[in-house]
């Protein structure tokens, strides 16, 4: 008697169905980026400016005016290190905040899976947070920073921002559908995160129970942890999450991630399947 294997004819498919979401997500996202900066005159150069001109800016006041650039030699590529990283992590969430209503039109008409939405949002920020980080790489070139093997560990760290911010990603987006005000809350939240993360004040000026707080938030974990890597010859002036927290502090906020995205996916499954309707 022949025998086939119980799987035999679902692996295809199963690969078409994972082929086919990569594709969507790849045409979504890139199409959201140039339609972001279509009919502008300056257009993917505004990816730049804008984290560019708020870097200019705060490095005027707190650098120059209230002598922060003092504390360290890197001070002004930390700074800027700071804004690219929570420009993305502001840019990536607001975006998937909105993403499930400002597609209102493929949620009715068509049959995918609708995590693929907030996805691409989060995607579209990640494209032009990549353009951000050449820029990063020139001022860390102007300042005379060698590159060294243990930078390798940079993507591993910016993965996990992003799949934290995925997270956060689905929960807002899911809510939003229900809860017009959770854009008011989420926006007066990142002004109130961006002063909370130590991105334009060192992390030493707080006492060091404030700093074990700060690093319950992942986008501190991950700036401090960038920032040790590429200042390797200036460790006084960069606090770890080992530093704050013993040995084993980055498993805080590495089990966050895991679970902001644990959660992220029950509430966007619970409510997915009214989407279309609730738009």
């Amino acid at each position: 008697m022949e025998t086939v294997a119980p799987d035999a004819g679902t692996r295809p498919a199963k690969g078409h169905a994972l082929r086919h979401r990569v594709r969507t997500l790849h045409v979504m996202a890139a199409a959201e980026y140039k339609l972001k900066y279509s009919g502008s005159a300056l257009g993917y150069v505004w990816s730049a400016l804008k984290p560019l001109a708020l870097f200019t800016m705060m490095y005027l006041v707190f650098g120059r005016v209230f002598k922060l650039g003092t504390i360290s030699p890197y001070y002004a590529v930390g700074l800027l290190i700071g804004i690219v990283l929570f420009t993305f992590f502001a840019d990536a969430t607001l975006g998937g905040t909105y993403s499930l209503v400002s597609r209102e039109s493929l949620l009715r008409k068509l049959v995918f899976p609708r995590t693929v939405i907030p996805t691409a949002a989060t995607l579209t920020a990640a494209i032009t947070f990549a353009v951000n980080t050449a820029v990063v790489a020139l001022f860390i070139a102007w300042k005379g920073i060698v590159p060294r093997l243990d930078w390798l560990l940079i993507p591993l760290l910016l993965l996990e921002l992003y799949v934290f911010v995925l997270g956060l990603s689905l929960i807002l987006s899911a809510l939003f559908v229900r809860f017009r005000d959770i854009a008011q809350v989420w926006e007066l939240a990142l002004q109130l995160i961006f002063y909370a993360t130590p991105v334009i004040y060192p992390l030493s000026f707080l006492p060091p129970w404030a700093q074990s707080i700060e690093f319950v938030n992942p986008l501190t974990q991950v700036l401090q942890d960038i920032r040790a890597l590429v200042f390797y010859d200036d460790p006084a002036n960069v606090i770890t999450a080992t530093d704050a927290l013993g040995p084993y502090g980055r498993l805080i906020p590495i089990a966050i991630v895991f679970a902001t995205v644990a959660i992220g996916l029950l509430v966007f499954k619970h409510d997915e399947p009214w989407f279309a309707e609730r738009v």
